[in-house]
């Protein structure tokens, strides 16, 4: 995968100011960069779910369909601050992610759709490396001390995935079935949906 661009400091953005700009129809995106399985469980109503592998691949062919108002959420923040970066370096200088993601939006009495309930990503991500840590340690103590560098691997890992922003463990873990929707997004349905310079506004979506 390419490095990142480094795009303009964006302060992140409330859930109340969405909330208000999604009222009062302003022209505005909300891009979804959670995997479509996450989309589904829970997401803000007029979204658009556009998951960051996706994003990532197509970056300069969205960037050339969005207009000046970019929302960019998803479970935490960390997703859609790759994907601003990723939006910065094709020219979309202006995009917003929103504090809190999803979550932070739906206890802000955010206007949400509400599906199957699922874990997110990051939480997966989380229970998997405690589970290999752990897995390593008891097993370097009652098996072998070479199952021990098991849990240093997850330690390396993780420490790479925060200096790099990035996450190989949560590309593989939402590769999983169990993570999979009944229609993952495709280039088709998710970057060209968007016209070139539509700028669509967020009210067009019922859902």
């Amino acid at each position: 995968m390419a490095p990142l661009s480094t795009a303009p400091t964006v302060t992140p953005l409330a859930p109340e100011v969405l909330s208000s700009w999604i009222e009062e129809h302003q022209d505005l995106v909300v891009i979804d960069v959670r995997s479509a399985a996450e989309f589904e469980s829970m997401h803000i109503r007029g979204s658009y779910n556009v998951p960051l592998p996706l994003l990532s691949e197509h970056t300069d062919e969205l960037a050339a369909r969005l207009g000046s108002r970019v929302v960019l959420v998803c479970h935490s923040g960390a997703r859609a601050e790759q994907a601003r970066q990723r939006l910065g370096g094709s020219g979309i200088t202006t995009a917003y992610v929103l504090a809190g993601g999803v979550p932070g939006f739906a206890a802000a009495n955010g206007n949400v759709v509400r599906g199957k309930a699922r874990w997110d990503l990051e939480r997966q991500v989380r229970l998997s490396a405690g589970s290999l840590v752990i897995l390593g340690l008891a097993g370097g103590r009652f098996v072998s001390p070479k199952i021990r560098l098991l849990a240093g691997a997850i330690g390396a890992g993780l420490t790479f995935s925060a200096a790099t922003n990035t996450c190989a463990m949560g590309r593989a873990i939402s590769a999983m079935p169990w993570n999979k929707a009944a229609e993952e997004p495709t280039r088709e349905s998710a970057i060209l949906q968007f016209p070139v310079g539509s700028g669509a506004a967020v009210e067009t979506k019922a859902s």
